[in-house]
């Protein structure tokens, strides 16, 4: 087996992990926050370590989206967060 045969299930497996965890966070942020009228897409966005930007689009589709609700983050290994700026309160 090759070096490059070898490194890609492993980057594969990590770049699932990356998914799984921004969708964790995504989720707990829609949890708390509640779904927005014409929820478009959640994008989590790693910025250092633990630390994670979250931005909530609406829109009737891409061209359209805006963002409606903007946190940044921090989560532990589990994705669980720990800490939201502003503060993630229910409003929908």
């Amino acid at each position: 087996m090759t070096m490059t045969q070898e490194r890609e299930p492993k980057e594969g497996l990590q770049q699932h992990k990356r998914e799984t965890l921004h969708a964790l966070i995504a989720e707990q942020v829609l949890h708390v926050l509640g779904e927005p009228g014409g929820l478009h897409k959640v994008i989590v966005r790693p910025l250092w370590q633990d630390h994670y930007r979250v931005n909530v689009f609406v829109g009737a589709n891409a061209v359209l989206a805006k963002i409606a609700n903007s946190y940044f983050v921090q989560a532990d290994g589990d994705g669980n967060i720990v800490k939201a700026s502003p503060k993630i309160k229910r409003q929908y």
